[in-house]
C-alpha cells in the first residue's frame, strides 16, 4: 500500500480528477515533448461531459499554452474505458511527434496504461486491508493507527502532515472571511461566513455544534469551488469534511496540533485502504467514493483523537461509509457546487455521529471496513453512468439554470 502522502495533495480546486490530474498529466507530457509547437488534448467520458464546469479545459490551456493547444470534448467511448480518460498529441512542423493516453484515477493521481510509474509502484505498507493492519498492530503491540503510520513512514511524516494541517486551517480561515458569488454561473452565494456568524436562539448546544462544523466545511468547500488552495482528503470535491471535523475537535476539546496530526495519519490509512480496495473517484464509483470516504476518514480520525481502540476506529469508519453507499455524483452544470458543498457539511456531522456510535456499539458490529469497501466498489461500478459525475442524471438533469 502506498504512502499516505498520496492521499493528501495540496493544490488548486475545484476537482482532483478534473483539474489536478489533467494538470499533472499535461506537465508530464510537456517534459516528454519539449520541442512540440502545438498540442491537442481529447477528453472522454466524465472528463468530456463535465470538463467545462470543472475547469479541465482551462487548466490544460494554462499548462500547455492557450495559443498552441486545442481541447476536444469527445463523445466516443469503448469497452473498458476509464471514465476519466484523455489523449495527448504533440505536433511539430505540422506532424504528430508524440501521443499518450492518460487516465485520471482520482485524488489527483494519474495512470498511463501499460506504462507503470516506478515511483508509484513502491509500497510503503505491506498490509493491504484493515484486517491485516489490525493483526499486525496486535502482534506488535501497536495501539494506534498513527503509531503504525510512523513505524512505516518514519518521523518525517509529521512534517508533511504539519504542512497539510496548516493548509487545511488556512482554507478554513480564507473561506470564513469571504462573501459573494462563486464562479460558474449558478449564482451560488458563499455561505460559510454567514453560517459562522449566526447566533442561534436559546443557545442550543447541538445547534451550535452543527453550526460550527457546517461553517468550517462550507468554508473549505467554497474555497475549492473558487479555485482556491485546498488539500485532497481524499479528493477536492470532498475536501471540507476532514478539516471541519478536526478544527471543531481542536476548538472544543483543546487538542494540540501534534495530536491533530495523529488524527490525520489515521485518516490517511483509511483513505489509502479505500483507494486501493475500492475507489475515491466520483466518475468511477459515484459520490460515495468521495464523500463517503471523506466521512470515513474523519470518523476514524476522531476515534483516534478520543483514544478509542482499533476496533472502535474501524467501526467508526465502517459506519460512516455504510450510510453513504449508493450516493450518486450528479453535479449541476458540472460545477463542484450543488450538491457538493452542502454534502461536505452533512458528511462532517455524520462523521461525528459515526464516531459516537462506535464508542457504544463496537462490540455488537457485524460488518468490517474491508467488507463495506468491497460493497462500495460493487455498488459504484454498477451505478448507471448518468450518476457517476457525468451531469446527465439526477439533480443535474432536473435542475433548470434559469428556473432553479
Amino acid at each position: 500500500m502506498k504512502s499516505i502522502r498520496e492521499i493528501y495533495k495540496i493544490g488548486k480546486g475545484p476537482s482532483s480528477s478534473h483539474t489536478m490530474g489533467p494538470e499533472r498529466a499535461a506537465l508530464g507530457f510537456l517534459r516528454r515533448y519539449p520541442q512540440a509547437t502545438s498540442f491537442q488534448v481529447t477528453l472522454y467520458g466524465s472528463l468530456s461531459k463535465t470538463g467545462v464546469g470543472h475547469g479541465t479545459d482551462r487548466v490544460l490551456l494554462n499548462t500547455l499554452g492557450a495559443d498552441r493547444t486545442r481541447v476536444v470534448f469527445s463523445q466516443e467511448s469503448w469497452e473498458g474505458m476509464h471514465p476519466n480518460t484523455m489523449d495527448f498529441s504533440a505536433y511539430a512542423d505540422g506532424l504528430e511527434i508524440g501521443h499518450l493516453r492518460v487516465e485520471s484515477i482520482g485524488g489527483g493521481d494519474i495512470r498511463i496504461p501499460g506504462e507503470p510509474d516506478a515511483k508509484e509502484t513502491e509500497d510503503v505498507y505491506i498490509e493491504h486491508s484493515f484486517a491485516e493492519i489490525a493483526d499486525f498492530c496486535k502482534w506488535r503491540y501497536i495501539g494506534t493507527l498513527s503509531d503504525y503510520v510512523e513505524l512505516n513512514e518514519g518521523e518525517e511524516i509529521w512534517d508533511f502532515l504539519q504542512e497539510v494541517w496548516q493548509t487545511m486551517k488556512a482554507a478554513i480561515s480564507a473561506g470564513l472571511s469571504k462573501t459573494g458569488v462563486l464562479p460558474g454561473g449558478l449564482n451560488v452565494q458563499r455561505k460559510a461566513k454567514y453560517l459562522y456568524e449566526q447566533v442561534p436562539e436559546n443557545n442550543i448546544p447541538a445547534l451550535k455544534e452543527f453550526q460550527m462544523i457546517a461553517a468550517y466545511a462550507y468554508a473549505v468547500a467554497e474555497e475549492n469551488a473558487d479555485n482556491g488552495t485546498v488539500v485532497t482528503a481524499p479528493t477536492c470535491g470532498a475536501c471540507g469534511v476532514l478539516p471541519a471535523v478536526l478544527k471543531y475537535a481542536q476548538d472544543t476539546r483543546g487538542f494540540t496540533d501534534r495530536e491533530i496530526l495523529r488524527g490525520l495519519a489515521t485518516a490517511g490509512i483509511i483513505g489509502n485502504l479505500t483507494k486501493q480496495n475500492a475507489s475515491i473517484s466520483g466518475a468511477e464509483c459515484g459520490c460515495q467514493a468521495e464523500i463517503g470516504t471523506a466521512c470515513s476518514m474523519a470518523a476514524a480520525a476522531l476515534a483516534e483523537l478520543y483514544q478509542q481502540n482499533l476496533d472502535q476506529v474501524e467501526y467508526a469508519a465502517e459506519v460512516a461509509m455504510e450510510h453513504h453507499l449508493g450516493l450518486t455524483c450528479d453535479p449541476i452544470c458540472g460545477l463542484v457546487q450543488i450538491p457538493c458543498i452542502e454534502r461536505n457539511a452533512v458528511a462532517a456531522v455524520r462523521a461525528m455521529n459515526a464516531c459516537n456510535l462506535s464508542y457504544f456499539l463496537t462490540g455488537s458490529r457485524n460488518i468490517s471496513y474491508d467488507m463495506v469497501c468491497r460493497a462500495m466498489r460493487e455498488t459504484g461500478v454498477n451505478l448507471d453512468h448518468r450518476f457517476r459525475e457525468t451531469s446527465e442524471g439526477g439533480l443535474a438533469k432536473l435542475y433548470n439554470r434559469k428556473k432553479g
